[in-house]
């Protein structure tokens, strides 16, 4: 397409959904190719803590609000548009196109040369799901404003941390027999995510591409229950699959919500598309793109589950704002009429820097330190009524950013070394928040405050929270005590390593 140069390494490069799975790994990417890149974000704040994001430009805005789409886009050439709202609710695909068609105009009026968008493989004649369907209607609302766009068509995409990979791995490990429906037996060609960020990044310096679909997948094609096959042996493992006639996506995707970290919300629509086949169907590709050699799938599996032991986890699905509970700002916490509020105060004899490791590294696998089994528990329950439960663990035991899932809750705002505040993400009448903070006090001790708040919701809210209150008491005293303890002696219990030490455990392991 003529009018679409290679881009200049200073030129911005616009990045939606930077903070997702996708846009957190391409970012530093582009980056280390030498590119100016702006990240567009709801919140700036949860980009705090990722390492690069002193190397890049920030602008707030949202793809649903036409009028804050000016400034981000201002003085921007390429853009990569990496939204997806398909757990926002059963409309989530005329939201897509809506915020499509935002940011399309928003770059034609600031004079965006191209949009580079990721959406999903499949033949548009063959009755695709919502889901899928959804994917490639985005794209034709991107090229409304007639801004070239280039659409990469992926299917399934293997990560550590990738939304599918998870559901895979965790069907694959906890479930020896499989009772198969027929979506099993599906044609897909999954690809590794190395291999998305490649076709990503070259994008960049191929203007062929521009105006063009590109069918993007792995060396293989495989079924459904070939992939959990495949990964069972990498993994050294055995496992029957038992074939049966029916099983609705619906009845699937409550199989997924029970034994894997995704909610049947997000898994429904996954699963009603894997009745259509998905696999590549064109050469463009192999020809805009002859030196990005696709990944076979079992080399795909042991890359994702080698980081996965190392605990290089760049990104995760759960990183994405998509829970039970929507995408609601941060709140601002006071004692306002109507707030339960239970603060518990302690003088600890140990740095600030020592008490912020131990809480900042709560939940995963390290658990919340006082009576456990009723976490786990509480986790079972609010699985089995539809919510995210205990499963989604950490991105990583130690690093803690804003936007982060720690088991049933959302980090909103982290202050290294002094506060964390988490948001509950479980069912609840009402809405929950557990924040943390320490602060200097004399004689190289530390003032540590733990405090819990629940904004309960009519009369069902009050009761849960005086039902539950003597439970919590005795959790809540238990923890702040044991946080203190683990401080002060970390020797013998679950030691954090200061900062120092797992820098050195991190270049010991790259």
């Amino acid at each position: 397409m003529m009018g679409v140069q290679p881009l200049d390494p200073n030129d911005v490069v616009l990045v939606t959904g930077a903070t997702g799975y996708i846009g957190g790994r391409l970012v530093p990417r582009l980056l280390d190719a030498g590119y100016r890149v702006r990240c567009l974000v709801r919140d700036p704040g949860r980009l705090e803590g990722r390492p690069w994001r002193s190397r890049v430009e920030v602008a707030r805005g949202d793809v649903l609000d036409p009028a804050s789409l000016e400034a981000a886009t201002a003085g921007v050439g390429t853009a990569f548009y990496l939204v997806h709202s398909m757990a926002s609710g059963g409309d989530f695909h005329e939201r897509d196109v809506i915020a499509a068609r935002n940011f399309a105009h928003a770059m034609k009026r600031a004079g965006g040369r191209r949009i580079i968008y990721l959406g999903g493989l499949g033949d548009p004649a063959s009755g695709l799901s919502q889901h899928l369907q959804s994917r490639q209607l985005t794209a034709d609302a991107l090229r409304e404003a007639g801004v070239p766009v280039t659409e990469f068509r992926a299917a399934v995409i293997v990560g550590s941390g990738s939304l599918s990979f998870e559901i895979i791995r965790y069907l694959t490990e906890r479930v020896p027999i499989m009772i198969c429906p027929r979506w099993v037996y599906t044609r897909v060609q999954p690809i590794a995510i190395r291999n998305v960020l490649d076709y990503l990044v070259a994008c960049l310096q191929v203007p062929d591409s521009a105006g063009q679909v590109v069918e993007i997948g792995g060396a293989d094609i495989v079924t459904y229950g070939e992939m959990m096959t495949i990964y069972a042996r990498v993994r050294g493992l055995r496992r029957l699959m038992i074939p049966v006639p029916v099983l609705t996506p619906r009845l699937s995707s409550y199989w997924v919500h029970l034994v894997t970290p995704v909610p049947s919300t997000i898994a429904q629509p996954l699963i009603e598309g894997l009745r259509n086949e998905v696999i590549v169907r064109t050469d463009g590709a192999r020809r805009l793109f002859p030196g990005i050699k696709p990944i076979d799938y079992a080399t795909s599996v042991a890359n994702a589950l080698e980081r996965l032991e190392i605990g290089a986890l760049e990104t995760a699905w759960s990183d994405a704002l998509i829970t039970t509970q929507g995408d609601r700002p941060p709140v601002v916490l006071t004692t306002s009429e109507g707030m339960v509020i239970e603060k518990r105060q302690l003088t600890v004899e140990a740095s600030p820097a020592a008490v912020y490791r131990s809480f900042a590294s709560l939940g995963g696998e390290r658990g919340w330190l006082t009576m456990n089994w009723a976490w786990q528990l509480r986790g079972a329950l609010d699985r089995l009524v539809g919510g995210v439960g205990m499963r989604r663990g950490r991105r990583d035991q130690y690093d803690l950013r804003p936007g982060d899932a720690v088991d049933f809750w959302r980090v909103e705002h982290v202050e290294p070394n002094r506060s964390v505040r988490l948001r509950a993400e479980m069912k609840v009448p009402g809405r929950a928040w557990l924040e943390f903070e320490v602060t200097a006090a004399e004689d190289g001790h530390s003032a540590f405050t733990q405090t819990a708040l629940f904004a309960p919701r009519g009369l069902a809210g009050w009761l849960y929270w005086y039902s539950l209150y003597p439970m919590h008491a005795i959790i809540f005293d238990g923890m702040i005590h044991r946080i203190a303890d683990d401080a002060v002696h970390p020797v013998g219990r679950l030691a954090v390593p200061p900062p120092s030490d797992r820098a050195s455990n991190d270049r010991a392991r790259s």
